[in-house]
């Protein structure tokens, strides 16, 4: 059986798919007589619209995720999906005009154009290569251009068999692609290593298809019949290392190779440990399958020296929705003695130590996503975040200081916050000016299916609606378009635009300021020697040298309450380190912007000296959109 497995814009063009590199690992070790090949139809397209148009980078990563919450990306496709090159336009049009620069308005017109000449140009390479099986691969917005070439496979040669699968279809929204697109022959909902594989061996004979665990299948008249999900997540062992076969020689051979530097994708866990416990209340990301798991730190790094040997490629992003705490005594310790010079992305939790981030930092990872989304305490505990704000201050410091670039988003929009939430944080913001600030601009929460808010009306959402880009995007009745989204729109909960807006006024200074913003201390036993640039203070250099300040400073390495201060430090200091004296000493820190205070914490906000220059060099750069799953997220 002869498989093409087939990666549609706008999938990142540096990187791999990692679904469809495991899918084909699995067709050639488990389907007995198959072969899988991928075909980086993203890749093609970056080729063929650069031919016949003005395109760059900067556009490609617009469509693939910058413009997620927009819709545009899958909306350029819809015109292919529904054989109208001019599908919706004045809708869209109407409805975007004020979103959308003219000339960013502009290119998506044109490709929403053309997009119907390269589907049927894809189409077309595909039956040439005379497949038995076409599989399809959608995340974010891959949508349209996976359906669009699928119909135009199915109308070119019917005897393909034409699959779907990925995070677009999970759950209901997998049944909702089968139902409303009857091109698309089956979908494979869920984690697809075990069950793709079986439907391959029940097409040939081998099996029953009603047997294969969360697929969506024809029955005689055509209709749409779903097999019940698996209730059992694959155990670790069970989820195979890809196989990039084939994506760096294209990507060489491509206009794009100029754009990017190509990176490895590598998986060492699904799930997330803190969502068993406490799923924050806005995030979708796990989709059908919470439960975490994680490989053997042995077989994991296994698999990334066997990539990096065999691709001669040492930049890494770790999909992980969260880091394995268990590998930063395991795993990582075996990435620093391996010697291989890595450079890596991990998404972490934000209450990490300093010594686990140094850690972190030795193995090589570059970037690190500890999911901060506020510096509010009040605020992050409606989102059962289990963090404070001062504990994701002391992360932005700590991960300064040992030169990770820490890559976060500023949420709002919570049911239940207020005014204060905001304001208290936006008057510190200028003392963090030395601080990574976030990538964007405060952004509303969107309800993401999965989420808790999703879920439960109770916590404070319910008249849910598809987002607005579905509505632009399809032509499907509003119960289908529901099952089909991820995204949803609400009236806003939470605090006003004026809020939002003087905090959005400080992150622009924020950013501005940043690159020539500095905050360090050095610590001489007995006195702490500062130097700040940043533009809100106008010392430059301050010491402190009386005992109760210095013991002060360095306890609020940890964020504390002033009455655990006064406990910790008054046996030795007396009535120096009375409540009063204390709180005295705080005022004047804060005036001087030594402090972060929120929620009855405080914490120290100055980042060691050492190196301080040299480690942040990297960080001035802000990472291209796919480093960030789009926000909020």
């Amino acid at each position: 059986m002869r498989v093409l497995l087939v990666n549609m814009p706008w999938a990142p063009i540096d990187l791999p798919s990692l679904a469809l590199g495991i899918l084909k690992r699995s067709v050639d070790e488990h389907v007995p007589g198959g072969r899988a090949e991928v075909m980086h139809a993203n890749i093609d397209f970056v080729d063929w619209v650069t031919e016949r148009t003005d395109f760059s980078l900067g556009d490609y990563s617009y469509y693939s995720l910058a413009s997620y919450f927009l819709g545009c990306g899958d909306w350029v496709f819809s015109s292919s999906l529904y054989d109208d090159p001019q599908w919706k336009a004045a809708e869209f049009h109407e409805a975007m005009n004020d979103r959308l620069s003219g000339k960013r308005m502009a290119m998506t017109m044109e490709l929403h154009a053309a997009a119907p000449d390269f589907v049927r140009h894809i189409a077309e390479r595909i039956v040439t290569l005379e497949p038995d099986v076409v599989g399809f691969t959608s995340t974010f917005q891959q949508n349209t251009a996976a359906l669009a070439a699928a119909k135009h496979v199915k109308r070119l040669a019917p005897r393909i068999v034409t699959v779907m699968g990925g995070a677009n279809c999970d759950g209901k929204q997998g049944e909702a692609v089968h139902r409303n697109f009857p091109f698309v022959d089956h979908v494979v909902r869920g984690e697809g290593e075990a069950s793709f594989p079986a439907l391959l061996r029940a097409l040939e004979g081998d099996g029953d298809l009603a047997d294969v665990p969360g697929l969506c299948r024809r029955d005689a008249g055509g209709g749409s019949t779903t097999n019940a999900m698996s209730t059992k997540p694959l155990p670790p062992a069970a989820i195979l290392a890809p196989d990039y076969t084939g994506y760096f020689e294209r990507l060489s051979a491509s206009a794009a190779r100029s754009w990017v530097e190509p990176k490895l994708v590598v998986e060492g866990a699904r799930g997330c440990w803190w969502g068993e416990k406490h799923h924050c209340t806005f995030c979708g990301l796990n989709g059908s399958f919470m439960q975490f798991r994680s490989k053997n730190p042995s077989a994991f790094l296994d698999e990334i020296v066997e990539l990096a040997r065999t691709h001669r490629i040492l930049d890494m992003y770790v999909v992980d929705n969260i880091l394995d705490m268990g590998y930063v005594s395991s795993l990582l310790p075996r990435i620093i003695e391996s010697g291989l010079d890595l450079r890596m992305h991990y998404e972490i939790k934000s209450n990490m130590r300093s010594g686990q981030l140094q850690t972190l930092a030795d193995a090589g990872l570059i970037y690190v996503q500890p999911g901060i989304e506020s510096l509010s305490s009040r605020v992050l505990g409606l989102m059962d975040k289990g963090v404070t704000g001062c504990q994701n201050v002391r992360m932005m410091r700590d991960g300064a200081a040992a030169g990770l670039s820490v890559v976060w988003n500023y949420l709002h929009g919570f049911p239940g916050e207020v005014a204060e939430d905001y304001d208290e944080v936006t008057a510190q913001l200028p003392a963090l000016e030395h601080l990574q600030p976030p990538v964007e601009e405060s952004a509303r929460i969107a309800i993401e299916r999965f989420s808790p808010y999703f879920n439960n009306p109770g916590l404070g959402f319910s008249d849910l609606r598809p987002a607005e880009p579905y509505r632009l995007t399809y032509d499907l009745p509003e119960s289908e378009m529901f099952d089909l989204a991820y995204v949803f729109d609400v009236p806003p909960r939470g605090v006003g635009e004026d809020v939002v807006g003087r905090l959005n006024a400080a992150i622009r200074q924020w950013k501005l300021s940043y690159p020539g913003s500095r905050l360090t201390y050095c610590d001489l036993g007995e006195r702490f020697v500062l130097v700040s640039t940043r533009r809100a203070f106008e010392w430059h250099v301050l010491e402190l040298t009386e005992p109760v300040e210095v013991a002060l400073f360095r306890l609020l390495d940890q964020p504390h309450s002033v009455a655990a201060a006064v406990r910790k430090l008054r046996p030795e200091h007396a009535d120096a380190a009375g409540d009063s004296e204390l709180r005295e000493i705080l005022r004047r820190w804060r005036e001087l912007g030594l402090i972060f205070e929120n929620g009855g914490h405080v914490v120290q906000v100055a980042v060691p000296a050492v190196n301080e220059e040299l480690l942040r060099m990297h960080s001035l750069r802000q990472p291209t959109a796919h480093e960030l799953a789009p926000t909020p997220a």
